[in-house]
């Protein structure tokens, strides 16, 4: 079982930057691929960022690549999101989620509770 925190989230101008951080609870991280996600209103949710459980693996959607760079702490049991070069398409609530095995773009099992990113244009 893992429980899975957010934080960071808030409001920030366009063209700015908002640092997300996910806390997670529970025994063996490091075998777990985590990912963030996000949701605006009326919208699906969809994939932003992927990490392998070693790190080595990365992905990104097309939407954020370039300006998200994902990264996580195994000894702290943490992911983090840098967002820069924020634009108000990107304002959502952002989820971050945990699967067990390799990193895909959907398919995970644990989510936290989301952080809210407003962008002001």
């Amino acid at each position: 079982q893992v429980q899975l925190v957010e934080s960071g989230g808030g409001l920030v101008q366009a063209g700015g930057s908002l640092r997300l951080s996910c806390a997670a609870s529970g025994r063996s991280f490091s075998m777990y691929a985590m990912g963030w996600f996000r949701q605006a209103p009326g919208k699906e949710r969809e994939f932003g960022a992927g990490i392998s459980g070693s790190g080595g693996s990365i992905y990104y959607a097309d939407s954020v690549k370039g300006r998200f760079t994902i990264s996580r702490d195994n000894a702290k049991k943490t992911v983090n999101l840098q967002m820069n070069s924020l634009k108000p398409e990107d304002a959502a609530v952002y989820y971050c989620a945990a699967r067990f095995g390799g990193v895909v773009t959907s398919d995970y099992d644990y989510w936290g509770q989301g952080t809210q990113v407003t962008v002001s244009s």
